[in-house]
């Protein structure tokens, strides 16, 4: 078969490419890097960026300057990132707000959450839990449920702002149960759980370390946590899937991406890096001290997940009439 010139041309083209990539790979990375946390400092978001950076400047010999670039649920920040060069020097942390729910609250996102980003690790998960009043006459999902649908809009949850994880938890438990349960809205999470202990408020989806303090203080009790499995911190807790819910999940996650565009090479080599910094015995403890459930994995497994986040809140949102500006 003969090769006209064009495609001598074509070919040394490509081989020219995937060598320059290769070399890219192998001298990355040869400048300090950025690694924007969309959040205020000493969130999940910001700790977990100055956990990662660090051991990334110690293994890969080049300073990781944490920036953070707070505002808009995280978009703020998440678009700064999504301008930058795709070249690796870069890094976010997204969560499932500004990867999941923000592209439905928000009328204008300035950025995509899909083709602007290269998913590089899904880090880990943060279980919610359940928990009631300990007035409320229910011990288990099944019984609130029924209790529910026999007293449709009477009972309300407290929720730790609109569109905040506790809201739209409660909001996918109302559709996928059948049930009616009211909405309180508050701007933060701690008097929410006040009012939940006080009998304001009959129940809350609350983030694990929040509340398991109360939970061993009987001042509130568990029903359920919200992953697909059970949580290494309370493992004799069931599943909402387990008790009543079938299929029904909904976790707050972090996680590590960079500008979309940037070679596979690259994000493979940080993939590599934090799959190996997530396996050290110091931030296994730092991360187990903020109630996380590590996960790791691949790059696609991480935009797999991403891809999965954002129409099954979009419903979500959309069936509460959910809208943040």
């Amino acid at each position: 078969m003969a090769i006209t010139l064009r495609g001598v041309c074509a070919i040394t083209a490509a081989t020219l490419a995937l060598a320059s990539a290769s070399a890219s790979a192998q001298d990355y990375p040869m400048k300090p890097l950025r690694f924007i946390a969309p959040n205020l400092p000493g969130g999940p978001t910001d700790i977990l960026a100055r956990l990662i950076g660090q051991k990334l400047a110690e293994s890969m010999g080049q300073p990781v300057i944490v920036e953070n670039r707070s505002g808009a649920g995280g978009n703020i920040g998440t678009e700064v990132a999504a301008k930058t060069p795709p070249d690796g020097y870069t890094l976010v942390t997204g969560n499932n707000a500004t990867f999941g729910a923000n592209a439905s609250l928000y009328k204008h996102l300035g950025f995509d959450p899909i083709k602007d980003f290269a998913p590089i690790a899904l880090v880990g998960t943060q279980p919610n839990i359940l928990v009631v009043n300990p007035a409320l006459p229910v011990h288990n999902v099944k019984q609130l449920i029924a209790l529910a649908k026999a007293r449709p809009g009477e009972l309300n949850y407290a929720g730790s702002g609109m569109g905040a994880a506790a809201h739209l938890s409660a909001e996918l438990f109302n559709s996928m149960a059948g049930v009616r349960i009211v909405h309180v809205p508050y701007k933060s999470a701690a008097p929410a759980l006040v009012d939940v202990i006080a009998g304001q408020c009959q129940l809350i989806f609350a983030t694990s370390l929040s509340v398991i303090p109360h939970i061993k203080s009987q001042k509130v009790r568990a029903l359920a946590v919200t992953n697909a499995k059970r949580s290494r911190l309370m493992p004799e807790l069931p599943t909402i899937a387990e008790a009543g819910v079938p299929g029904f999940e909904a976790t707050t996650w972090h996680g590590v991406l960079t500008t979309g565009g940037t070679p596979v090479a690259i994000v493979n080599k940080l993939n590599g890096e934090i799959n190996r910094i997530l396996q050290m015995p110091d931030v296994r403890d730092r991360l187990g001290a903020l109630g996380a459930e590590i996960i790791g994995g691949t790059p696609k497994e991480f935009a797999d997940h991403i891809q999965r986040e954002i129409p099954k809140w979009a419903k979500v949102i959309k069936d509460a009439g959910v809208r943040l500006e």
